[in-house]
This record gives C-alpha cells, sequence and structure tokens, in this order.
C-alpha cells in the first residue's frame, strides 16, 4: 500500500483516479487547486504525487520546481494534456519523474504508478523530531524522551501535520482541511477530542504541556 497525492482541477478525473487506487488498497488524498496541492504536499509524506500541468491558480511545473528545491524526493508522475516533446521535456527538467498524456486509460496510468513505486526508495530522512519528541514516519510510532508513546492512527496523523509546522497555530476548521480527506465528514468534537488526548498522552510532569490552546487561534504544538 503507497501514500498517494492526486492533484488536478478536474474533479470527475480526480475521483476516478482516486476510486482506482482506493480499489488497489492504496491510501488516496486529493487536492483540486495549487494552493492546496502545495499545503498537502508541505504537511505530509507521500509515496507518490500525481500531478496536474496547470491549475486555474498556478502551474504544476512551479510546485515541482519549489518542491525540489526544497529537498522534496517524492516520485511526481505529471497528468499532462499537452504532447509536444518540448513541453513534456520541460516537465521532467523541472523534476517530474515521468508523465501520461490526457486522455490516458487507467491500465497505462497503473503500469507507470507501479513502475515508480518499484523504484528503491531514495534515502530521506525518516524521523520527525521536536525537542524530546520523536515521530518516525515510516514505523508511525513515537517517542517522547526516549518512552514510547501509543496514539491512535488519527492522533499519528494529526500529531505528525503539528510536528511538520510546529509553533504555527491552527484552528480547529483548519485542522479539518489540511489533516482529514475532504471526502470525510469529520465534526469539530472530533479534533477537539483528538487534541485533548493528545495533549493528555504527551504531558511530562513538572513541564509545560507541548500541546497548547491558544484563545480565538487554536492549537500548537511547541518543544518543552
Amino acid at each position: 500500500m503507497a501514500k498517494i497525492l492526486v492533484a488536478d482541477d478536474h474533479v470527475s478525473l480526480s475521483i476516478s483516479v482516486s476510486d482506482w487506487l482506493k480499489s488497489a488498497e492504496h491510501q488516496v488524498d486529493m487536492a483540486h487547486s495549487a494552493d492546496e496541492a502545495r499545503s498537502m504536499i508541505e504537511s505530509f509524506q507521500y509515496d507518490l504525487i500525481l500531478l496536474d500541468w496547470e491549475f486555474p491558480d498556478g502551474a504544476g511545473l512551479d510546485i515541482i520546481t519549489s518542491f525540489r528545491q526544497s529537498g522534496g524526493l517524492t516520485p511526481i508522475l505529471m497528468l499532462t494534456g499537452k504532447t509536444a516533446i518540448e513541453d513534456k521535456e520541460k516537465g521532467l527538467d523541472a523534476g517530474a519523474d515521468d508523465y501520461v498524456t490526457k486522455p490516458f486509460h487507467l491500465k497505462e496510468l497503473g503500469a507507470r504508478i507501479r513502475a515508480l513505486l518499484r523504484r528503491p526508495p531514495v534515502v530521506a530522512a525518516e524521523e520527525l523530531k521536536l525537542g524530546e519528541l520523536v515521530l518516525n514516519t515510516s514505523t508511525r510510532k513515537v517517542f517522547l524522551a526516549g518512552q514510547e508513546v501509543k496514539l491512535q492512527p488519527m492522533e499519528t496523523t494529526v500529531l505528525e501535520f503539528f510536528m511538520r509546522n510546529p509553533g504555527q497555530p491552527f484552528s480547529p476548521e483548519t485542522i479539518i482541511q489540511r489533516v482529514w480527506e475532504s471526502s470525510t465528514e469529520v465534526s469539530l468534537h472530533a479534533v477537539y477530542s483528538c487534541v485533548k488526548r493528545l495533549r493528555q498522552k504527551l504531558a511530562q510532569p513538572g513541564k509545560e504541556p507541548m500541546m497548547r490552546t491558544l484563545r480565538g487561534s487554536g492549537y500548537e504544538l511547541v518543544a518543552n
């Protein structure tokens, strides 16, 4: 199973590709704008990114360029309606690993996805660290001061989001938009409960809580 981002402003195409990938037991997120794609790429670790060439609010090439310049290593498969070899060359030179031309057959897309996922993974940091807090993004295990902290899967996902954005406040509404899949119906109470459990599980005697509530702003995660 791989965690894959499908970033395309054609909603029906995104849903079709997403459903097909989920049927193959992959975990899939979707983004329908350049801003949303950037936000999700910055917030989460993906095994593969399917990226549209052009969005109404920006270019896929710009997203690739900034991602690679910042050290991003995730394989990127471009979805493009452009057929000129010069355009394809631009995409590959920007940092894309492969491309498929629209319209495409899901079997072709699947073959290219499998080829990219078979590539040996590039050595990359597998741990996120904030003070004495460590999250291994491969094993999904969390340690605080050397002791493992048992978290539920969604608690780990929310913690990863905060550890990738330390010291930044996020409202419950923003957390829902950035962490949960867009197709998932989730209440604000679910966010409150998840953050409360995280605060309790990360509590250390005699120290200020790492997960803090900011009146009027939401929550932030800081090193204690």
